[in-house]
């Protein structure tokens, strides 16, 4: 039976839900995750956080090399699966040691998600509406989040924690079925599992790639800032704005990431807008630093960065596509992002925390207009090298 696109298309986006989750079911519940074991310090604690990104860090391009191998579908459903039996599993809390393996584990969940879901909507979407759909898959993590906040929070402190890790595991369990029910099968790959031995090989082919490379290196300057300024930029404002701009910043992102950016798309390369959009991220950057104490000029500029940072993710994905015509291609550009995206995500937030101990707003500022022009300039490059050389 033909499912139609978009079915399809929001299946998947409801699976990349369900795996940002994997992060959002205990940044939400830190404080109260650490008082089931108060002899851990706050470095141990921070791990179990992290360690799914880890995974990501160390084998992102290696999915991105074999999902096409083990097919979308088979792969998106035992990740989905293995994702229910291990959530359901972290929910009894077990001994620390257990729960960072089992979150060990749920890494490679996570990653296969992430890498297998946005190549097989870009192939799935019309080509005139592949822009919308790559910048819909764009917006899972913050969508995701905001979610698992408004939800998942009230759920454990009428229920207990272990409820968010159960419904999360129920939710999972769910997709893994709508997975397994709207996608087709699978059609076997004859290509040989690589040896390890070459695995470090087809890095470097992706990474010398001026396609399949290109979108993740402007994604790692959009990581290494946009998380790290949702984590620490509402307490440095602090006041009474402190919750709103929490709550507004990944919304404001998604906003003009799924309208603007959308709209844009349509008459702009994905490369253009992604340079654009770090463009007028520094000119936010700036604005913010001019208004900082000034209260709601200070909140608009705080608001329009994370609105031109948006833009940036829902094109980093879209040129994915536009950059690379083949499921292989895409499947190698896309753990490419994984890769650089976990690398960003891990080593923002402690490196803004250092500019702001040392500089602070100035620090912050610059934090946000140096990988901004560097991702200009790496595009450029890239571009360049395209008009040269094909791969």
């Amino acid at each position: 039976m033909n499912r139609s696109p978009l079915i399809i298309i929001l299946v998947l986006w409801g699976a990349g839900l369900g795996a940002a989750a994997q992060f959002g079911k205990i940044s939400i519940l830190f404080d109260r995750i650490a008082s089931h074991y108060p002899g851990a310090g706050q470095v141990t604690l921070g791990l179990v956080v992290s360690v799914v990104g880890l995974i990501g860090l160390v084998f992102g391009t290696t999915a991105g090399l074999l999902v096409q191998r083990l097919g979308y579908r088979r792969v998106l459903v035992w990740a989905l699966g293995a994702g229910a039996v291990l959530s359901a599993l972290e929910a009894s809390f077990p001994p620390l040691p257990a729960l960072l393996a089992l979150r060990a584990i749920e890494g490679f969940s996570h990653l296969a998600i992430v890498v297998a879901a946005p190549v097989l909507i870009a192939q799935t979407a019309p080509l005139r509406h592949q822009g919308l759909a790559m910048t819909l898959w764009s917006s899972f993590f913050a969508v995701s989040f905001a979610l698992t906040a408004a939800l998942g929070r009230p759920l454990a402190l009428a229920w207990g924690d272990g409820a968010l890790f159960l419904a999360h595991a129920g939710y999972m369990a769910v997709f893994a079925g709508f997975i397994w029910a709207v996608l087709p099968k699978d059609s076997p790959e004859s290509t040989p599992f690589p040896k390890v031995s070459a695995l470090l090989r087809q890095h470097v082919t992706i990474y010398r790639s001026a396609r399949l490379a290109a979108p993740a290196m402007g994604f790692f300057c959009y990581t290494l800032t946009y998380v790290a300024l949702l984590t620490l930029l509402p307490p440095m404002i602090g006041g009474p704005h402190q919750a709103f701009i929490a709550t507004a910043m990944p919304l404001v992102s998604i906003a003009v990431s799924l309208t603007f950016g959308v709209w844009l798309l349509r008459w702009v390369p994905a490369v253009r807008m992604v340079q654009a959009g770090f463009a007028t991220s520094v000119l936010a950057a700036l604005c913010l630093w001019g208004f900082w104490g000034q209260d709601w000029p200070m909140v608009f500029a705080a608001l329009g960065l994370a609105g031109m940072l948006g833009v940036v993710q829902g094109a980093s994905f879209a040129a994915v596509a536009q950059l690379n015509a083949t499921g292989e291609a895409r499947a190698r550009a896309a753990g490419a992002i994984a890769q650089l995206g976990n690398l960003g995500t891990t080593s923002g937030t402690p490196l803004l925390a250092l500019l702001i101990a040392g500089q602070g707003v100035p620090g912050m500022a610059l934090f946000v207009v140096i990988p901004s022009v560097i991702g200009i300039v790496v595009h450029q490059v890239q571009a360049r090298r395209r008009l040269f050389d094909v791969t």
